[in-house]
């Protein structure tokens, strides 16, 4: 419902139907792949669905997948759940997505896994990729959980202090930590850009017999995200500059609506109002 939107507005339904049929894609040609081992008509595995060269089903495969996440991320970026702050700035979108993404990846691990435990405990014919594939995505969840945790301003801060500051010292407070956090994402950058470079150029490889490129991705994926993460400090700051100071208390911590939820699944009546 475009009323819902958050960004979307009337791409919203052409985004959900793009959505759908790169998923259904998606679905189908790893349907044929995993049929073609079973039937032994094609020897396409997951070891060669990282070298997908002069393979042009795979790298369609991989496409395909490609797209199903990122328009499936940007679809679920289109609406607030009920306790998300409101976007404040046309960067936090990509937080948003990027967040979304994170979420997508940690249902995908879990299958990753239940399929490695089926496979090693009921069939008894353990994978060589599962465990690389689930430190791969987990990677990078913890880095795009790092970034829509800025961009919802969920990040550990400690107010005990800060909550009696007048207000022009609280915005000297936030200008230091953001000038923290770009200082440490220039030395970051400085001191890694020369080794990422080397690593993705050659795809450095994690040395198993699956052998997937993780150090030279979750490389480069540091230093791209924490750079995000810079930004989306520098916006929350440039949003919040205006507001009125905010006073919290440990009542702020609990969630009313995980509370009435779990009152509902109980039976009990939730209140109104």
């Amino acid at each position: 419902m475009e009323h819902d939107s958050v960004w979307l507005g009337p791409l919203r339904g052409p985004v959900r139907w793009a959505m759908i049929g790169c998923s259904a894609l998606t679905l189908l040609l790893c349907s044929y792949l995993i049929l073609g081992q079973i039937l032994g008509y094609s020897d396409a595995g997951m070891y060669e669905m990282i070298r997908p060269k002069n393979k042009p089903l795979i790298t369609a495969t991989l496409i395909a997948l490609t797209l199903s996440l990122l328009l499936t991320s940007i679809y679920l970026s289109d609406r607030r759940g009920s306790i998300e702050i409101e976007p404040t700035g046309p960067f936090d979108i990509l937080s948003l997505i990027c967040g979304r993404l994170a979420m997508i990846g940690i249902l995908l691990t879990v299958l990753v896994m239940f399929y490695e435990v089926v496979a090693r405990y009921i069939f008894e014919k353990p994978t060589l990729w599962a465990n690389e594939l689930s430190l791969w995505i987990a990677g990078f969840i913890f880095l795009l959980a790092g970034l829509y945790a800025m961009q919802q301003r969920s990040h550990i801060r400690i107010y005990v202090i800060y909550d009696i500051m007048p207000r022009w010292m609280q915005k000297l407070a936030d200008c230091l930590t953001v000038l923290f956090i770009w200082i440490f994402t220039i030395c970051m950058i400085w001191g890694g850009y020369n080794e990422a470079r080397d690593k993705i150029f050659r795809m450095e490889t994690f040395g198993t017999a699956w052998d997937p490129p993780l150090p030279s991705t979750m490389k480069v994926g540091i230093l791209v995200i924490i750079s995000l993460v810079s930004i989306q400090a520098l916006s929350n700051l440039i949003a919040d500059w205006n507001k009125e100071p905010d006073h919290h208390s440990p009542l702020d911590e609990i969630d009313e609506t995980e509370i009435e939820n779990i009152k509902a699944t109980l039976g009990e009546e939730p209140k109104n109002g």
